[in-house]
C-alpha cells in the first residue's frame, strides 16, 4: 500500500475555528488541494457558515475566504498507508503535530473534526489531559458518508456561532 502523507495546514495566527480532516483522498491528493473530490461536501457545508456560495469560486479563493472568515484547515493524520481513499483502509499512521499549530492560534475557540475517523485519531494525539479550545464532532462530508446534506447541515452550522462571537483583536480574551 502507499505511503500518503497530509497537506501543510491552512491557518491563520486569528483563525476562532480550526476544522480538521482525517487524510487527503486520492483525488485531493492528485489534485493537490482539500477536498477536491467533487462529491465531497465540505465547500458546500461551509458556504453557509462563512456566508458565502464557495463552490464557484476558484480554490485559491475558497482558502481565503475560509481564513477571511477565521477558520483553519488541516488533517489529523499526517502520513498512512492506504489503498483508495476510504478511512477504513488506513494503517500505519503518523499523526500531525497538532499541539504545536493549536499553539499559534491564540484565539482558537473550538476545533472541529470532519468525521468519526478525525474525531477519534485527532482526540488521540491531543491527549486525555487536553484542556483547549471547544471540540466539536461533525458528520463527514465524505461522499462515502451517504447521509445527505440536509442531515449534516445543522452540526456544521455551529461552527457559525462561534465565528460570529469574534472577539475584539486587540483583546482576544482567555485561550
Amino acid at each position: 500500500m502507499p505511503l500518503k502523507h497530509s497537506f501543510p495546514p491552512i491557518a491563520s495566527p486569528d483563525a476562532r475555528v480550526l476544522v480538521l480532516g482525517s487524510l487527503p483522498g486520492d483525488r485531493s491528493l492528485a489534485a493537490g488541494r482539500y477536498y477536491a473530490h467533487p462529491q465531497n461536501q465540505f465547500w458546500r457545508l461551509m458556504s453557509p457558515v462563512v456566508g458565502r456560495d464557495l463552490m464557484p469560486l476558484a480554490y485559491d479563493d475558497r482558502l481565503a475566504a475560509l481564513r477571511a472568515s477565521g477558520i483553519a484547515l488541516w488533517d489529523v493524520i499526517g502520513s498512512a498507508r492506504r489503498a483508495g481513499s476510504t478511512d477504513a483502509a488506513i494503517v500505519d499512521i503518523e499523526g500531525n503535530d497538532l499541539l504545536s499549530l493549536i499553539a499559534t492560534l491564540p484565539g482558537l475557540r473550538a476545533i472541529a473534526f470532519n468525521g468519526g475517523t478525525a474525531l477519534k485519531q485527532g482526540l488521540k494525539l491531543l491527549g486525555r489531559d487536553f484542556s483547549g479550545p471547544d471540540i466539536i464532532a461533525l458528520p463527514s462530508s465524505s461522499p462515502l458518508h451517504t447521509v445527505g446534506l440536509a442531515a449534516k447541515q445543522p452540526a456544521w452550522n455551529q461552527l457559525t456561532t462561534i465565528l460570529s462571537s469574534r472577539l475584539d483583536a486587540r483583546n482576544p480574551g482567555p485561550k
